[in-house]
């Protein structure tokens, strides 16, 4: 007997207790595959047609008559069965959800990158194995999806990796991944500075006043991309002894860009 839609963690035991005893009659030659493998395979759902304790799938085979009946055909009459209740042991092995971890060596064309970010169809796999082994796993990686000279939209079946663990099994075994991928520039902008947690009591000149962004954008979205988009902020609790100049960094900034770099590495400022 064949279970089916067994749960993944489950682990069936082939055993001589896993086989029913069938009688059937059939006229003329319909016997005759018998004659040299007297053995068929009886499907059953594991989720419809057994019961289920703590050490066994139970299947009651009188009550389902009709299902072996079904899957000999109507060649065959069926005379009786042994035994009337079939007892299939299981064991249960550990399970969780782990996250994946998606690992990439993309080179792009010269003028082309990724749009946005790239998409897994799912985040997050079953591990299933020895309690041990399942709880010294903290996430999956992939393994490398590597390409070249990468021009066009990316669609791609990775499979997950998991050649450091000899007893785990993972469900399902590979992901879908997809990404755009368009047409790139640089693009320069001047956005003003602002100074975070200066104490009130300290009063400052500080120069410049805006710093030049520079980035790279996909030619879709260039004209959309304005000065409210970045925060540029020196801070002010960040000094050392006897510094003379604030240190900028980007905060925030449009989510169509990649690579913001300042060319204004310092400000300067005195105190008044």
């Amino acid at each position: 007997m064949h279970l089916t839609h067994v749960d993944d963690e489950v682990l069936i035991k082939n055993d001589t207790s896993n086989y029913i005893q069938v009688y059937v009659e059939a006229k003329g030659f319909s016997l005759m595959p018998f004659a040299f493998d007297n053995s068929k395979e009886l499907t059953v759902n594991a989720k419809t047609d057994v019961s289920l304790n703590s050490r066994y799938f139970v299947f009651d085979v009188i009550k389902h008559q009709y299902l072996i009946e079904s899957q000999l055909g109507s060649s065959y009459d069926l005379i009786s069965v042994i035994p009337d209740t079939l007892l299939i042991p299981y064991a249960k092995r550990a399970s969780k959800k782990v996250p994946i971890k998606f690992k990439k060596d993309i080179a792009y064309a010269i003028g082309y990158d990724l749009k946005g970010e790239f998409n897994l169809n799912i985040d997050s796999v079953k591990i299933v194995g020895s309690l041990d082994e399942v709880n010294k796993i903290n996430a999956i990686s992939t393994e490398a999806l590597i390409l070249t000279d990468t021009k066009s939209d990316i669609k791609s079946t990775v499979n997950l990796d998991i050649s450091d663990y000899s007893n785990i099994e993972i469900f399902p075994k590979a992901i879908e991944v997809t990404g755009k991928i368009g047409r790139f520039t640089e693009g320069i902008i001047e956005v003003p500075i602002t100074v975070t947690n200066k104490p009130e009591n300290v009063t400052i000149n500080y120069f410049p006043k805006t710093v030049t962004l520079s980035y790279y954008v996909d030619l879709d979205n260039y004209n959309a991309i304005k000065a409210l988009d970045f925060k540029v902020e020196c801070n002010y609790s960040e000094l050392e002894d006897n510094q003379t100049f604030l240190i900028p960094k980007v905060v925030k900034s449009s989510e169509f860009v990649k690579h913001v770099n300042i060319r204004q590495k310092q400000i300067d400022f005195i105190e008044l």
